[in-house]
This record gives structure tokens, sequence and C-alpha cells, in this order.
């Protein structure tokens, strides 16, 4: 008997999809499962499902009319409950009207009352888990799913928080959590399940069944490893893979993604440090023989002929229906089409129901697809292809390198080469690291530096700059992305609070600050950076300190001179009134200036820390007026 299935993955936010649960899906879907998958607002989610049983009941009891163009009513019914909303359903239209209204009122009523929790439709729910920090919105997503399922032993919950923290996740829940990966036939899931699932191709149709889009949701994800053969304090990799796998063959998924899904632009890697592999010919040898070899173009297959050929075979109603849909809404919108092609395709779309993903049918648009191929054949023909590019996603170890192995890197076309740099002490692994790919022909770099962990500020200072002097020496691209060090477990570990031991809030607040100006990256060009963050570590310290309305409108303050007044009245502090002054800084609260000091002299130096966000937006204040000059001022010359 065919289960019904439900993979859900928290509403946060994330780049990357969950490769966890698109394995997943491939399993049961080689079972012969029902497989939804779900991420956004969990009441939504109730919501549409209870429509959807509404109208395959109304569809038993009246086939003549297309209760499914009507979905949209039904469930704005559902969910507000309010006659006049019945009374657009339309069930009047129907010789069997007096009888529905009643089924009508029961699926309103089986939302409102919860009359679901009494009888749960899931027989197995999956739920995966991202980072420690996400705490409450994973906790409310498994109590969600234990209110859905026929037996709660059928919930399994998994991923990063997960197979760190079990045992609190349990206490919460209620739940415990499967901890790693699934790799064990007949023994993960079913009994009778002959398959290593974490080796499981990737079931990409599940991402077009939810609204929200991942950055990096287009390319092929894989492994060629599994495993990370260090042991750094701040990873939970060694939780997570404790086992070092040295080779996962890559050519028979990507060729089944190909066929399945169609082409992909990119392929992301997300092994943990693929350069520890003894094995790493031979996954370079695979990444090539996938047709990424330096200088490959990728030409984007026909996605509405895909989506509609995969709904002839069944493979994912629910995914590409709604993939169907948004083919057609952005077609309907491209520009380049006269006006009158795009009322045609709305009118066309209008009869058939397709304005909407709640109304779509597969019978319509499998009806109306010899409409509609033309314009996406028009929308696909002549393509000039777009570069393609590998990306070892988590990065790879400096201390790794040789010349054998970054000869092997060069036959691939790697961009950007992300080389960890979490730490000053492999500062010089790291520079010879980075030399030695650029003699080998890469020229796009770029990486991850951890802060507020156990390094000084002046560290991350340092490191920042050694990024920066590499692109103009050596003249490539660096992008460095700061990344603030959250602790995985024990305390602060559910919170984004942490304080490193050589940091303070206001530290960590005036870098995300400066962040916040250079769009979190940190790139090529020596006086942008040392503007940014300053020429040398005593000018970055000193930002650190700066009022946050002086770092995030810098050159308006500077021009109006109140950052020099504030540097003038810091170096006139004594040594005293420094000790005083400074940890109220750090704590980086200023909401009540009157009640941190009784010294006048350090109250009018914590002034400049009020924050004058909503004085610059006020049309009425002062220095909103003074805003606008400026930008008058510097539109001029």
């Amino acid at each position: 008997m065919n289960r019904n299935i439900l993979l859900l993955e928290p509403n946060y936010k994330n780049k990357f999809p969950p490769i966890g649960l698109m394995k997943l899906a491939t399993y049961f879907r080689l079972r012969g499962d029902n497989v939804v998958f779900y991420k956004g607002d969990l009441k939504e989610f109730l919501i549409n499902d209870i429509t959807s049983d509404c109208v395959e009941k109304l569809s038993r009891m009246d086939n003549t009319i297309n209760w499914k163009l009507r979905s949209d009513k039904i469930a704005t019914y559902i969910k507000y409950r309010r006659k006049t909303d019945i009374d657009k359903i339309g069930l009047e239209d129907s010789a069997y009207g007096i009888l529905l209204a009643p089924w009508v009122d029961y699926y309103k009523d089986y939302y409102h009352k919860k009359v679901y929790l009494k009888h749960p439709k899931w027989d197995w729910i999956g739920v995966t888990t991202l980072f420690t920090f996400y705490w409450s919105i994973t906790i409310e997503t498994i109590l969600f799913a234990k209110d859905l399922v026929k037996d709660i032993r059928n919930i399994m919950v998994g991923g990063v928080l997960a197979s760190i923290q079990p045992k609190e996740i349990e206490e919460a829940t209620g739940i415990k959590p499967h901890c790693g990966t699934l790799h064990t036939p007949y023994k993960d899931i079913d009994e009778d399940n002959p398959y290593v699932i974490d080796e499981l191709p990737l079931d990409y149709s599940i991402l077009e069944e939810i609204d929200y889009e991942y950055v990096d949701g287009r390319a092929f994800f894989s492994y060629a490893t599994r495993g990370c053969i260090r042991k750094c304090p701040f990873c939970a990799v060694p939780i997570l893979e404790p086992n070092f796998q040295s080779y996962l063959p890559l050519k028979e998924r990507i060729e089944r993604t190909r066929r399945l899904y169609g082409d992909q632009q990119n392929l992301l890697l997300m092994d943990n440090n693929v350069l520890a592999s003894k094995d790493l010919s031979k996954i370079v040898e695979d990444i090539r023989s996938c047709g990424f070899i330096p200088g490959a173009k990728y030409i984007e297959p026909n996605q509405y002929e895909i989506a509609i050929r995969n709904l002839r075979l069944g493979m994912n109603d629910r995914g590409y229906i709604r993939k169907c849909w948004k083919l057609l809404k952005e077609i309907n919108e491209m520009r380049r089409l006269s006006e009158e092609v795009r009322t045609y395709i709305y009118r066309l779309r209008e009869e058939n129901g397709l304005l909407s993903p709640i109304t779509c049918t597969k019978e319509a648009l499998i009806r109306t697809y010899k409409d509609f191929a033309p314009y996406f054949e028009k929308k696909y023909a002549n393509q000039k292809g777009r570069s393609r590019y590998v990306d070892f996603n988590q990065g790879v170890d400096a201390r790794l390198f040789t010349e054998d192995i970054v000869s092997l890197l060069a036959q691939v076309p790697v961009r950007p080469l992300r080389i960890a740099f979490d730490d000053v002490k492999t500062e010089k692994a790291y520079t010879k690291a980075l030399k030695m790919s650029v003699e080998h022909g890469i020229k796009d770099f770029s990486n991850y530096l951890l802060y507020n962990f156990k390094e000084h500020p002046k560290d991350l200072y340092h490191r920042m700059r050694v990024n920066v002097d590499l692109c103009e020496e050596l003249n490539i691209s660096i992008y460095s992305f700061p990344m603030k060090y959250h602790p995985i477990k024990g305390e602060h570990s559910h919170d984004r609070d942490y304080i490193g031991e050589y940091w303070n809030r206001k530290y960590i607040r005036a870098v995300q600050a400066i962040l916040n100006a250079t769009k979190g990256k940190i790139g090529r060009g020596v006086s942008f950076f040392e503007k940014a963050f300053g020429r040398n570590e005593n000018e970055f310290m000193e930002l650190l300190i700066m009022p946050e309305t002086f770092l995030l409108f810098r050159f308006f303050f500077e021009y109006l001179g109140y950052t020099t007044e504030w540097r003038k009245a810091m170096l006139q502090l004594s040594e005293e009134e420094k000790e005083e002054i400074m940890p109220i800084i750090f704590k980086n609260n200023f909401t009540d200036i009157d009640s941190l000091t009784d010294n006048l002299k350090l109250k009018q130096i914590l002034m400049f820390y009020k924050n004058y966000r909503a004085d610059i937006a006020d049309p009425k204040s002062e220095l909103y007026k003074l805003k606008q000059e400026f930008e008058k001022r510097n539109r001029k010359n």
C-alpha cells in the first residue's frame, strides 16, 4: 500500500536546498509512495492541503463541474469562514448543491476545530534541521509534524541541529532524532530498504512545490567525498560525518539528474575536505566527464518541455503544475513579445484556469501545451551559452596544497576557488596555496573569515588585509566574507548572542554595520577597503568603537564634522575616564544615556552614540534637511 509521505523544511532563510530531503524524496518515490515537500507558513500548508481534499470530495460527488478551478474560493472560505465567501464558490451551479454545502462546511470545521488531529493523514514525516540558532522555528516545525502523523514513531528528524543536539531536541519534542547520514541498507527507515539513501540521486522536482527560492538552487548538488580529516573545535562535521569517505562516484548521479530534470549550469560540491582524498584524480576525471571542463558552455534546456514531459510521466504532479504556472507567468510578462501576443497568452491562461497555481490542472496544462510551446521554443532558441563552473562550496584546505593537487584543480573550471582562512596561524600555508593556484592559471578566489571565536579583532583585520593586498600583488580577485562564530552547543547555541573572549557587543555590531555598507563582502580595491575598515589595525580598532550611525552614514557625518568632534573628544579623555566609558561603549546600549554615568564630560561623548537614523528619515528634522543638501551636493560633484 502506498504511503503518504510529508517532507518538511522549517521556514528559515537558507541558500541551499535540503539535500537530505531530496534524497529521501527519491527513496520514497522508488518505493511508489506519495511524496509532498513543504517549506513556508505551516497554517497555509494546512489550509491548502484541506482545500485539496475538499476539491477531491466535491469532484467525486459531481464531476460535471471543475471544482479545481474554484479552489481559491474554497480556500478563502475555509480560512475565513465568511458566508459571503461560500456564496462565491457557486455550489448552486451543481444539481447536487444542497448535498455539497455540508461537505464544504465539514472541511471548514475540519481546519478550525482541528479535526485533523483526530484523523492524521500522513504515514511518515521527515523534518530537516540546520543551524542551532534556528532552534525555535525548528522545534515549532517538529511539534507541527507530531500533530499530523498517524504514529509519532514515524517522524524522522535529521540534519545538522538534530545531529549536534539530539538530547535537547528529544527533551523539547519527545522525538529522538536521527544523527548523521542515512547509510545503512535494510535498517534506515524500512527493514526491506536495499538502498544507501545517502548515496541516492537528488529529487529536484520537490523544489518546484514551494514558493521559496533558494539563492543557489539551480545547480547540480553532490558530494564526491564525505567527512573531514580535521577536528576543528568550531566545526560540526566530525559529528555529522565522523568517517572520511575518500570517493563517491559522481557521473551516474549527475547524468540521472540531467535526464530527469534537465541540465544545470554549475556543479556545487558540498565536500568538507575534498583535497584530503587519495582519489582526487578520479574525482576530477568524474567532474570532467560530466562536461565541466575549462571553457565549457551551458545551454539552458526548454524548461516547459521538461515540465510537461514529467507531468505526462506522473513524476511529481504537485511540483510540475506549479513549475508550469511559473513559466507561463514569466513568458506572459516577456517584454519582447508584442502587447497583442501577451494579451492572447493571458486570455488562453484565463480560459483554462492557468492564472493561479491553485486552479491549475494537469489536464489543462497538457491540453494547451501545443498552444504555448512555440513561445517557449523561441525563448530557448539561439542561446550563446553561459560559462559553467565548479564550486567546492565548503572550501578547500590550504595545508594540503601540493603542485600535483593544484594541477588537478586547474583541469576543471573552478570558480571561485574557496581556500579556507579561518585562523591567522594558517597565513603562511594560505598564501602559499593561493600563489600556487595563480601559477596554474586560477584567478578567482573566495573564503569565509571566521571571527568572534578565539581570535582578536586585529587578527580579523589582518586576514582581510592579506586578501586585499594579495589581490593587488597577484592581479587576482578574492572575495572575503567575514562570518560570525556561533557555538554549536551550550549557552547561546540557540540564539545569536554569543560574544567571544576578545569581542564585545559594540565590536560585533560595528563589523556588521561596516559589512552592511560593503554588502557583506570584501573584494578587490585598497582605497575602498581602507575607507571601510581603516588603513591599519589601529584605525580598524577605532572604527569598532565609533558610533554606529557614523559608520552607516560615514560620509554624511564626516561632512557635518560630527566624526571629527567625536574623535577629538575621545582623544581628550584621561586614562581614568577611558576606564569608565569604554565598558559602557562595549555594552552598546545607549537608550538611556543619563543613567549610564554621572560624569557630564562622558555624557556629552555618549550623546554621539544616540541613534540618529530616525531623525535622518524624518522630513521634519534638521538632520533630514542636511542629508538632502549633502546628497544634492554630491550629485552635482
